[in-house]
């Protein structure tokens, strides 16, 4: 391995920490400590409570009663798993880094890390509370964000606009999180780099030479300065992916295609012998989709010989297990290989590469076709859209009662300033402590509509599914109480 590639490495392996200026010790001084840096941010994050949140948030199917099925948090237990078996092999078989002990240790541990956190910044029912939040600014955009008294950047009103739980995520883990300092979780600047899957910015503005703006950003204004601290100190620059991102985000893709498919067939909306029958008709050309079936054909044909004593729903429900198995295996494999070949190791290490790692390989057909089953049986499902109507109401809702709590202010140049009205104050108090210590924190006379808007976006995409049903239960009433009395009272005036 050539020395310079050796220091690249180093750099993209960065373990240390951001600190206030002045202090020093970026590593464990603890003698009995047996743990790298690196290592240690995946038990930072696993005993995290953002983390035990994620067991009440939804992947596909909202408040699902069936344990069985996953959770958000089941969901990032799996791409962690992915991703530490992918790092595995990336460190010690394929030697990526060199003969490097701890840099053989720390790309599985990397890459666990960044397969844990990734989804830790998504809103109430996944993907619909994105869209509940970015419809609430869109909205009230010429009320909340064009205030000409209180100016927003084209950035700034971008971050709501295009709101996004992957940058949500880097504000958790970067600020939010309450560890022992204003750094929240404090983790190694190696993970935190990682585990941007779009280091830009919401309007994608990003140095020459970078990859192409995305629809989607990895951090909010609030969080830009850290963001280029972070990317400067592994030796990339805002734009250019940390290659392990890209492992990361093949596991996200694997785990979520193969695993949707087995929930929905779990649940009885479809069945191991319609996958097979769809992926027989839609990607009979690909040879690995082919060997997939075709192995798990044999296997339920197994099964059926040697157990005739399983019900249909056990026969079923076992076979896509062993589906499960054989599909996983092959996108793993077919991951890791293009990884290192030699037509793409280069753009993945500089992290210039614009497209996925799974669309170069050769699971991509196999990807796309689990994805367009998953479309067509579960996530269009009836009761799932009805259930994530439910959530986008109900998101919406919750936010028209924080942010008459946020706004209700007798002075709108302090942020520790007293709300006006009993309703607002009482409010106020539900928002968490946490999420108001960094609002508070705020300097007196700097206040802006921006950091109004951010604690909104904090509380709400902090909450869980049931809790967010809950409390829209409970503070509904009394909002829409509060809504008369100002109505009239403005009546009389």
């Amino acid at each position: 391995m050539s020395d310079s590639l050796d220091h690249h490495w180093a750099k993209l392996l960065a373990s240390g920490r951001r600190k206030k200026e002045g202090e020093v010790s970026t590593s464990s001084t603890d003698a009995d400590e047996t743990r790298t840096e690196i290592e240690r941010d995946y038990d930072r994050i696993l005993f995290s409570t953002p983390v035990r949140r994620l067991a009440d948030k939804t992947q596909v199917f909202p408040l699902e009663k069936n344990d069985s099925v996953r959770t958000r948090l089941t969901h990032s237990h799996e791409v962690s798993n992915l991703a530490r078996s992918i790092g595995t092999a990336l460190a010690f078989k394929h030697k990526i880094a060199g003969d490097n002990d701890n840099a053989k240790r720390n790309i599985p541990a990397l890459l666990a890390a960044v397969g844990l956190v990734h989804d830790l910044g998504n809103p109430p029912f996944g993907h619909q509370g994105e869209a509940a939040i970015q419809s609430w600014f869109k909205d009230r955009k010429a009320k909340v964000l064009d205030d000409s008294n209180r100016p927003l950047s084209e950035q700034q009103k971008q971050d709501f606009l295009k709101f996004e739980g992957n940058a949500q995520a880097f504000r958790l883990v970067a600020r939010l999180q309450l560890l022992n300092d204003d750094f929240g979780l404090d983790l190694t600047y190696a993970t935190l780099s990682a585990m941007m899957k779009y280091p830009t910015s919401s309007i994608g503005v990003n140095p020459k030479g970078t990859v192409a703006a995305t629809k989607k950003h990895g951090f909010f204004s609030s969080e830009q300065a850290i963001a280029a601290a972070v990317q400067e100190r592994v030796g990339l620059a805002i734009g250019l992916r940390h290659p392990l991102a890209y492992v990361m985000e093949a596991c996200d893709d694997i785990a979520y295609v193969v695993l949707d498919v087995e929930d929905a067939i779990k649940k009885g909306l479809a069945s191991f012998s319609d996958l097979c029958a769809y992926l027989d008709h839609h990607a009979s050309n690909d040879q690995l989709t082919r060997e997939v079936v075709q192995h798990s054909k044999e296997k339920h044909q197994q099964y059926r010989m040697d157990a005739p004593s399983l019900s249909p729903a056990e026969l079923n429900d076992v076979s896509m297990q062993r589906f499960r198995v054989f599909a996983i295996g092959a996108l793993v494999r077919a991951a890791t290989s293009t990884f290192v070949s030699a037509t793409h190791h280069a753009s993945f290490l500089a992290g210039t590469q614009p497209k996925s790692l799974i669309a170069l390989s050769e699971g991509e057909q196999l990807r796309k076709a689990l994805k367009d089953f998953a479309l067509k049986h579960a996530y269009t499902n009836r009761v799932v859209l009805e259930l994530e109507l439910d959530g986008y109401n109900v998101i919406r809702g919750l936010m028209d009662i924080f942010w008459a709590a946020i706004t209700d202010v007798e002075d709108s140049t302090c942020s520790k300033s007293r709300r006006r009205h009993p309703f607002t104050r009482y409010i106020y108090g539900r928002i968490s402590e946490n999420y108001r210590r960094v609002f508070e924190s705020i300097q007196p006379g700097r206040t802006c509509r921006y950091d109004e808007c951010v604690l909104l976006t904090d509380m709400v995409s902090g909450m869980t599914d049931s809790y967010a049903m809950t409390l829209y239960k409970e503070l509904a009433p009394m909002k829409k109480q509060y809504d008369a009395e100002i109505s009239r009272i403005a009546s009389e005036r």
